[in-house]
């Protein structure tokens, strides 16, 4: 294999994959405080063990983060004493601004997967063939 993930990564992977998977049933099941609770900690858990720790706390410390990092613990914060809707609502711009520097290199390697990316570089040839010709 041309690339190896570390099993330390694989579980990373996992707790973050777990973490959104909480928080969207916490979401289904009308803000369920103990289910969003469960999936912050498994995703900063995850991200902690992806990233590393030292590049985790470097992450949410940079200066120019703190527009990202404020809201999104803010918004755990909120969660924590019981106003859900607000802290998932800042949560999830919290999150928007602090990971969209990431969006190039997640769109460099969705080109890579062979039907998605395919999807994805061609998107208005997908669906191009069934409009109608005007004359």
């Amino acid at each position: 294999m041309a690339y190896e993930i570390s099993e330390i990564k694989k579980i990373g992977i996992g707790l973050v994959g777990f973490g959104i998977l909480f928080s969207f049933f916490g979401v289904i099941l009308f803000f369920d405080r103990g289910l969003l609770a469960l999936g912050n900690i498994f995703f900063l858990t995850g991200i902690g063990l992806l990233l590393g720790w030292q590049s985790m706390w470097q992450l949410f410390t940079k200066k120019a983060n703190i527009k990202g990092s404020v809201p999104f613990f803010l918004g755990l914060f909120l969660l924590f004493v019981r106003w859900p809707v607000a802290g998932i609502i800042m949560e999830l711009y919290g999150s928007f601004v602090l990971f969209s520097g990431y969006g190039p290199p997640i769109q460099a390697f969705l080109y890579q997967i062979p039907v998605i990316g395919w999807i994805l570089q061609y998107p208005f040839q997908l669906f191009g063939q069934f409009r109608r010709k005007r004359a």
